[in-house]
Order: C-alpha cells, then structure tokens, then sequence
C-alpha cells in the first residue's frame, strides 16, 4: 500500500528516499505530500533510523517448550499443499521439528487403542474435533513507528494469536532494529514469529541513496553480508532496477516491489519481471501493463500525486482501461507464469475504499486497535493512508469495479498454476495486524479461490516464495514431516468458514440455548516447537489498548465505534 510518511531513516516515499539528517519532530509534522516532494539527496545513517524505532521485544515470558517430545492427539489435519484434510492423525513434534504423522482411527469410531498409537509425550495437545493448519505467512508487514503503536510487542502478538509464525518485513522499521529482532526471534528470546528482513535500496548504510547501478551492486552486497533476506524496491529506474535484481539473484535475495504511479510509466509489472522480479505486491504496475488504449493512466488534469485522496480515489478508476482475457491480459499471465512470478495483492490494504462504513466498524476496533493506530487511521492530510478528505460513493463505486477485475486476474493466475500469496501490509487504512491477514484469506476465496487454495496461499504459497534463491529447502508452511513445527490449532472447520480464524471468532447460533455466540479463534500457535495460548496473547493485546487509554487525557481517547 505505501509510500508512507514515517520517521524510520531513510524514509522511502514513492520510491524517493527522505533524509535521515531531518530531524524527527520536524518530519512528523511534514504532510504527506511535502514528504514526497523531497529529493534523495542525503544520506542514511543507523543512528537516525533508530530514533524512532517501536520499542524492542521484551524478553519471552510466554510459551511452552521446546519439548524433546509434544503429541498433539487426534486432530484433523489441513496441511497446507492443497490436499485435502484427513484424520484423525498425530502429529509428533521433538524439538522444533516434525517427526511423525500418525493415524489416529478411522472417522466416525471410536479413536485406535492408545498403545497403538505414538508415546513418550513429555507434552500432549488432545486435539480431538479441531483442526490444524501450517503457522501463516505474512509476506508484507510493518512495525512502523512509535506515532501508531510504541511497541512492537503489540504486533507480534496480534500475529501470534492468530496463527501467523512467520513475517517480512519491507521493512519492519529500521534495518538496525529489524535485523536485532530477527536475531531474537530465531533464538526465540522473544514472543514473536520468525521475521525476514527486506530493505529498501540506500537503507542501513552510511554511504547514502543508490543513485548509479555500480552503487546499486554495491549496497545489494553489503544488504547480503549484513544479515538481510531480500530487497523491496520502487519502481526504480530501469538501469538500477537491473543491477539490483541482478545482483540480489546472484547472492540469493529475494525481492519484491510497490511498483509505485510515479515510476511505474517506465518500470511495469512486465518490465520489472523481465528484469527478474520475483514478486509484485498490490496491484501497481499490473493494469499499465494491459492499457488497450493507453500508455499512461489518463490522471484528470488538475490531479494532484501529492494529495492522497486525488491519488487512491483516481488509481482504480483504471478498472476500465483493462479487457479481462484479452490477448495482453493472457500474454501477461502466461510470461508471469513462465518467470515464476508471486503475487503477493494485499487486497486487505484497500478494502475500506470498497466500503468505508463497514470497515471502519470492523468488530475487532473497539477492544484490539490501539487509541495511538486509531488516531492514526483518523482522517487528516499528515498521515499516509488517512486520505479520506470527503470519500464519495463515486469513489467506492470505482473501487469495487476496480476488484472485480483485479480478483479476476489474480483468480485466472492462480487457475494456470501461478502462485497468489496472502498477505496484510496492516498499519494503514483501518487495517489491525492479525486481523487483516484473515481478512486477506477471505478476499482470495471472494475472488474464486477454494479454501484449500486459500490456506496455501497463506501457508505453502508464501513460504515457497520466501525460499526462492535460497541454498535450503522449504522448511516451513505445510505440515510435513522433517518440516519445522510452526502450526495453528482451531477448534473449528476453517474451510467451512475463514472467520473462525478471526482472534473474535465468528458469530453462530446456539440451537440448544437460542442464543448467538462466537465460535472459533485459533487456540494455539506452535512456532519452532513453542506452544502459545493464542487466546492469552489475545487478551495481552486487549490489555495494552485498555491501558494505553488510561494513560491518555480524556479529551484526547478517540475510541472506535
């Protein structure tokens, strides 16, 4: 979604780099738009993207395990490749890998005699009637900064509670910091998922913004040496955008671009695959590269980039600029295809353009969306994504046109064996981490996308993306034996009903009380062998809200509604 007006360094806004040496009470006061004005004429260093960094991780305090042996006993099984699900089986995890998948009965009988079936548990899960699918992979998130929630706490436990066992950030705030928790994460010092780390090109060094491609090879390099898993680009230009993939394929990077409207005249989805992109997250770059008539979106004279409700409400007015299975649309899918190509959409990003009222009353608001992110999502001409000036239902007209195709592309790519992830980019928009992945997953099956190609997307689909260029095998995102053990377990059919994933759960009729309740949440989250209450992380992130508004004047809680 972004080019977004943050403290965190090199600020990267519409693929231009903001100076680090701004002091940070003066950029916070910057608008959107004088932001994206300023040029990439300074450089970075470690300590200014630190400034403004969400407060680390604390140390673990939640989780059980690694155990040399943990059995979760007769559950249903979902394991993320597409199969379909089976059980009851065992699930046998030493340490912090899969070790065995045993059956545990036949459906419909009485479960196998005890001694039949794995022992030596140090720990067992009676998983017996639930369901276990692959840990999430998120592919686009952020930490941001301080401004929309202090602590990145607060984020990974919204990821663990629902599931969500591994994350990229592009980027999560700071190299520095990015790179620091990453670090803990692997060593599970901390409540976290796994993180992978993706920078924007000039971030992290002291030798300033990439503006040749002999400094685009060079900065790649010191990314590599340095701890980082990949790139997230702009639409560069072209000569940088090659030596920067090529580079990045070389030492096996993976990269990923917002193929941002100020760039993407020269640099589209087509041409920057060509170029060796492995995957293009939302949609720019898609459509400008099937115009029938056009070469450029035909933006209404008096648009204005800069102001942020001229530029989202105009960009899905490109809806009709497309013939869906056209010849440049099949063209398109079919070279996608052939250079293995991720599409990673966020669709979750823009949802409340379709339909303003109804996500800004999202259930989840009033008790797990910090007052501080709330603030932020509230509309004002400072804050990236809080562009809703005077939002029409022209507007969200335009925007449900504009999915409708958009799904159509992404549900034809997935039908000829192209690989769709989903994935958030929360932070934004009236978008709570955790949350809006789920969301994401039910948005994939809106558009055509069967449960179980829902959940590979968000498992299998994702992890095989992160592993692209990688020396290793895919070790995680489908339950497999000999993978690591990084899973959820749900007391519900997440194929009957995305929403029982929902930390809220989703909303059922009990027939034997006549009265409504809600079913679902994931119960635990296993990653790397950990076993998580995800239900008590839940409730660690309502009490960081309830807490963050005791300590606010009164005339400042703006609460949702």
């Amino acid at each position: 979604m972004k080019n977004r007006v943050l403290t965190i360094g090199a600020l990267v806004l519409s693929g231009i780099v903001v100076s680090a040496a701004t002091p940070a009470p003066a950029l916070a006061r910057q608008s959107a738009a004088q932001a994206s004005a300023m040029t990439m004429s300074t450089t970075t260093t470690l300590q200014a993207e630190r400034a403004d960094d969400p407060k680390a991780a604390p140390a673990r305090r939640e989780g059980d395990g690694p155990f040399t042996r943990l059995v979760v006993r007769g559950v249903t099984l979902i394991d993320g490749t597409g199969g379909p699900p089976r059980g009851p089986v065992d699930v046998v995890i030493e340490g912090n890998r899969i070790v065995n998948i045993a059956s545990a009965g036949t459906p419909g009988l009485p479960m196998s005699d005890s001694t039949k079936r794995p022992r030596g548990a140090v720990r067992e899960i009676q998983a017996a009637g639930m369901y276990m699918i692959p840990g999430i992979v998120d592919l686009h998130v952020h930490q941001g900064t301080k401004q929309k929630a202090p602590d990145s706490e607060y984020y990974n436990k919204l990821w663990l509670a629902h599931g969500i066992t591994a994350v990229r950030g592009v980027p999560f705030a700071s190299f520095d910091y990015s790179i620091k928790e990453k670090a803990r994460s692997a060593k599970n010092e901390i409540t976290a998922p796994r993180y992978v780390v993706y920078q924007r090109p000039g971030t992290g060094w002291d030798k300033g913004a990439v503006r040749t491609p002999a400094q685009a090879r060079e900065w790649v390099q010191w990314l590599a040496q340095n701890g980082g898993d990949g790139l997230k680009l702009g639409a560069e230009r072209p000569d940088i955008m090659a030596a920067l993939l090529d580079e990045a394929k070389k030492l096996g990077l993976g990269s990923v671009a917002h193929l941002q409207q100020t760039g993407v005249a020269q640099m589209n989805a087509d041409e920057a695959t060509r170029l060796g992109l492995q995957t293009v997250t939302h949609y720019y770059g898609l459509f400008e590269a099937m115009y029938d008539n056009n070469s450029v979106q035909p933006w209404p004279v008096d648009l204005n980039y800069n102001n942020e409700q001229d530029r989202f409400g105009q960009v899905a007015r490109q809806w009709n600029l497309v013939t869906p299975r056209s010849e440049k649309w099949n063209s398109l899918l079919k070279k996608f295809k052939e250079r293995d190509v991720t599409l990673d959409p966020t669709m979750v990003a823009y949802l409340t353009g379709r339909d303003m009222t109804h996500h800004i009353a999202a259930p989840w608001h009033a008790k797990y969306t910090l007052p501080s992110l709330w603030d932020y999502y509230t509309p004002n001409r400072e804050n990236h994504g809080s562009y809703w000036y005077y939002w029409t239902t022209a507007d969200e007209i335009a925007w449900r046109n504009f999915y409708r195709v958009w799904m159509q592309f992404l549900n034809d790519y997935k039908n000829m064996g192209g690989r769709v992830t989903a994935s958030s980019d929360a932070g934004f928009i009236y978008n709570t981490p955790g949350f809006s992945t789920i969301q994401e997953m039910e948005l994939l099956q809106e558009a055509g996308f069967h449960p179980l190609e829902v959940i590979r997307a968000g498992t299998y689909h994702a992890a095989e993306t992160l592993a692209r260029n990688k020396a290793t095998p895919v070790e995680y995102g489908s339950v497999q034996i000999g993978n690591l053990a990084d899973l959820a377990i749900v007391d519900q059919n997440p194929l009957e009903n995305l929403k029982v994933l929902y930390g809220t759960g989703a909303l059922k009729l009990n027939d034997k009380t006549g009265k409504p309740e809600q079913v679902g949440g994931v119960k635990w989250t296993i990653k790397d062998g950990i076993v998580y209450d995800a239900k008590k992380l839940l409730a660690d992130v309502g009490k960081m809200v309830e807490d963050q508004r005791k300590t606010r004047p009164a005339a400042d809680v703006v609460r949702p509604r």
